[in-house]
């Protein structure tokens, strides 16, 4: 079995954040914390290696981590920080979770490790109804297919899963793990509820 220590994480924070008012999403504030602190404080018990992906304000970012950018211009969204967690990461398994879903399982770390098989590529969350393509974990070795696809400029997460192994892991008793919080009604839904 794959180990939480043989894993690396990387939280997506790249992202434009259009339906925020174009505020960067990860240090947006949730009950007097920034969301990105929100994710780090769930995710650092389990995962011994946390990179944050950013592409702007990487100065406060860095605060919290170690900070890897974009290599691909244009914000090609999630698959752009994928690409850039499975050039930077030191091991050969990478998780993703994005910056903006504060209420991550405590054992979402462990459920990814225990659904890798030998001939998995990519592991995706799924809730019961849907997948949740951002909350996945990928092998190392789709990198090189990651690199042409978005040089292509393919954009259609789906197209990429059907040209390598994409097993699922079921997370169809927590799917509150994948609340995320894309606009500022939403945020101040959220916040009350949770107050």
């Amino acid at each position: 079995m794959l180990l939480p220590s043989q894993t690396s994480w990387v939280i997506l924070a790249g992202g434009q954040a259009t339906r925020m008012g174009g505020n960067d999403k990860g240090l947006i504030k949730l009950n007097n914390k920034p969301l990105i602190e929100h994710v780090i404080e769930r995710l650092q018990p389990q995962a011994s290696q946390i990179l944050i992906n950013a592409n702007r304000n990487l100065d406060k970012y860095s605060h919290y981590g170690t900070v890897i950018s974009d290599s691909f211009t244009g914000f090609p969204g999630p698959l752009g920080g994928i690409h850039s967690g499975l050039v930077n990461a030191q091991t050969e398994w990478v998780g993703f979770v994005p910056c903006d879903s504060p209420l991550i399982s405590d054992d979402l770390v462990e459920r990814f490790c225990h659904a890798v098989n030998d001939e998995s590529d990519i592991i995706v969350a799924h809730d019961g109804e849907h997948s949740q393509p951002v909350f996945t974990l990928y092998h190392k070795r789709v990198l090189p297919k990651l690199t042409a696809f978005l040089e292509r400029g393919d954009r259609k997460i789906i197209l990429l899963y059907n040209d390598c192994h994409t097993d699922y892991v079921d997370f169809s008793d927590s799917p509150q793990c994948f609340v995320n919080l894309n606009t500022p009604d939403e945020l101040a839904q959220f916040g009350a509820l949770q107050i």
